[in-house]
């Protein structure tokens, strides 16, 4: 009977493990307005924040602003149902607005003439799932990648132009 119980204690504590691994990441394919694939994202929790990876590929060059968004819809050819900035504290936009940023604010991307692009980030104290203001929540969340760079300060989206890719992250 010790036997038993023993092996049942070690396959729930896999199991566990198994579910806060699953946890601990996410993803999302990036499409554009014709719904063809150009990128993805790979978000993983780690204990300073969100580990942000994305890479691109036949987008336009240059600097593009890219965000994440309050909720996990990408329906274009605009993707405005993608909402807003991720903003759980009602900050204003931009590392260099003295009332930002928001939570979901993310440098520039800088597209090759290839096409190609990478951006590499950790958005700081934030958590994927459960606490105070978990980035995947009941409606979900998304990451958008604009057509101009993000000039850092201006709120609510930097005046980095319109929405060229979104994805959604889950």
């Amino acid at each position: 009977m010790q036997r038993i119980s023993i092996a049942l204690a070690i396959a729930l504590a896999g199991l566990a493990a198994g579910a806060a691994a699953q946890d601990a990441t996410a993803g999302a394919e990036l499409k554009d307005a014709s719904g063809r694939t150009v990128g993805e994202a790979q978000l993983t929790q780690a204990a300073d924040g969100i580990h942000v990876h994305v890479q691109v590929t036949r987008m336009s060059a240059g600097e593009h602003g890219v965000h994440i968004h309050a909720v996990g819809r990408c329906e274009g050819p605009d993707f405005a149902s993608a909402g807003g900035h991720w903003n759980p504290t009602a900050h204003q936009h931009g590392r260099l607005n003295p009332q930002g940023p928001h939570r979901g604010d993310m440098p520039n991307m800088t597209v090759a003439a290839d096409g190609t692009g990478m951006l590499e980030f950790t958005i700081p104290d934030a958590v994927l799932h459960g606490g105070d203001h978990p980035l995947i929540d009941g409606d979900g969340a998304a990451i958008v990648v604009h057509a101009g760079p993000d000039d850092y300060r201006t709120d609510p989206a930097g005046n980095s132009g319109g929405r060229i890719a979104c994805g959604l992250i889950g």
